[in-house]
């Protein structure tokens, strides 16, 4: 017999250790990609998502108590069949949406559309959120200038005059780091860029590449900046994919200069994987960099593709930096293997799911910024959505010997929302955000948004 509020059946609760779900939220029969937490001056909060052409709004005030708001429409599907609301960020009161039309694996989701025939968005839109929360307000739209491509994809956004993006570039091939001033967000301008020398197409004679082409696994292995560019003082991190973790100097923003490098691959990451560098997350107030590679995406491909990547599955996994000297920086520890729950069904998560690889890996960490302090900023935790494994809390106090701490696999989903790809439905985990005040916020693929706390939150640094 269900006991557990959140399940989804008999048989059907997930499993979970050392936290507790304090509340869910179905979002309208809905999911979210990325999450972005915003605190008003009068103290209540919400919670931002992208939902594929639009951001949903809900009141979170209550954490106990989620209030879905709306489905925010950034755009008219008909005019921009190709488009998707894919990230986000929202600081200083504005909303600030980023936006793709092809390329990346979006191509291995839509109908064949002729692009000579329909519009495109591959930027960001600008809105304003202090006067009404649950109303955004139009105030800009930039675009990369590259039509029918990857667009913008992960970006940080801390307040203040610069937006730190992952883009495409005219004459690049993979995103590149583009910085965005924008103190008149009514007008934003591109003001500095940096890119990997391999990137620079047009500087090789003869080069040439399709922006907009489905996705090919082995374009991971390239050099491209997944992101975010986290900017900390005047170093930006960069997960920069298969160039691994990329360390800048920007304190002149108009001209970013390299100051370190530290490949992942080989060994780490592999062929069914997503960005083989994804986060490079620095720890705030010190000398450490988490450094993580996407985990395995088998829902993005056909059985028939999996089985040709017959070979066993690399680690993805998360690391531990010491970046003291950015000109070195420096592989110190691993994280742990995700715990398997006593009652799970599967030895491991590697052999799970049909034999099939995946999605097993991390994904998105939580991201604390100086600039958001209704957002948790300790320096002691790492929460990472790790796809199916689901939510894992680490304690990172002692930065070489690191314990997982916490985690919680939700429910299985009862029906797609989205792409239906190869083997069972499960619950994928994708973003996590954590608030101040202890609440913890996951989103899943086909599923909606599941908050938590911690049952022993501890004091933090």
């Amino acid at each position: 017999m269900t006991t557990k509020f959140y399940a989804k059946g008999p048989g059907n609760e997930g499993y979970i250790k050392n936290l507790e779900v304090v509340a869910f939220d179905d979002l309208d029969r809905g999911s979210f990609f990325q999450m972005a937490l915003h605190k008003t001056e009068e103290g209540k909060y919400y919670m931002y998502g992208t939902m594929d052409d639009s951001v949903g709004i809900v009141d979170v005030t209550e954490a106990e108590h989620p209030r879905f708001v709306k489905r925010f429409r950034m755009f008219d599907r008909a005019v921009y069949p190709t488009s998707r609301t894919i990230k986000m960020q929202v600081a200083d009161s504005l909303m600030i949406v980023a936006m793709s039309s092809g390329g990346g694996p979006a191509a291995l989701k839509r109908e064949t559309v002729d692009k000579s025939k329909v519009k495109s968005l591959n930027g960001v839109s600008i809105y304003r959120i202090k006067n009404d929360p649950e109303n955004p307000e139009f105030l800009s739209y930039w675009d990369n200038g590259v039509p029918h491509a990857f667009g913008v994809h992960r970006f940080m956004y801390d307040g203040g005059r610069y937006v730190h993006l992952s883009s495409d570039a005219v004459g690049f091939e993979g995103m590149i780091y583009r910085i965005l001033d924008i103190v008149d967000p009514r007008s934003p301008k591109e003001i500095g860029r940096w890119w990997m020398p391999d990137q620079y197409a047009d500087g090789y004679p003869g080069r040439t590449f399709d922006p907009s082409a489905p996705h090919n696994p082995t374009f991971m292995d390239k050099n491209h900046l997944h992101g975010p560019p986290f900017v900390i003082g005047d170093r930006a991190y960069l997960g920069y994919s298969g160039a691994g973790l990329v360390i800048l100097d920007v304190s002149d923003v108009t001209r970013p200069r390299c100051l370190g490098q530290l490949p992942f691959m080989p060994p780490f990451s592999s062929q069914l994987a997503g960005s083989r560098t994804h986060t490079a997350l620095p720890l705030p107030g010190r000398n450490y960099c988490v450094v993580t590679n996407e985990g395995e995406r088998y829902t993005w491909f056909s059985p028939e593709r999996i089985k040709q990547n017959n070979r066993a599955q690399a680690l993805n996994n998360l690391h531990m930096i010491d970046v003291r000297d950015p000109a070195y920086p420096t592989l110190i520890a691993e994280f742990p293997y995700p715990e398997v729950p006593p009652a799970f069904p599967y030895k491991n998560f590697n052999e799970a799911w049909l034999g099939l690889q995946g999605p097993f890996g991390p994904h998105n960490v939580h991201e604390p910024m100086p600039g958001k302090p209704w957002l948790e900023s300790r320096n002691d935790r790492v929460y990472c959505c790790y796809f199916a494994a689901g939510l894992r809390v680490y304690d990172v106090s002692d930065p070489y010997y690191i314990k997982e701490i916490a985690y919680f696999i939700p429910p299985n989903p009862l029906e797609y929302m989205h792409f239906k790809g190869p083997g069972p439905l499960m619950a994928i985990t994708e973003d996590v955000v954590v608030d101040e005040r202890g609440f913890i916020y996951i989103d899943c693929s086909n599923d909606g948004m599941y908050i938590l706390k911690m049952k022993d939150h501890g004091e933090g640094k």
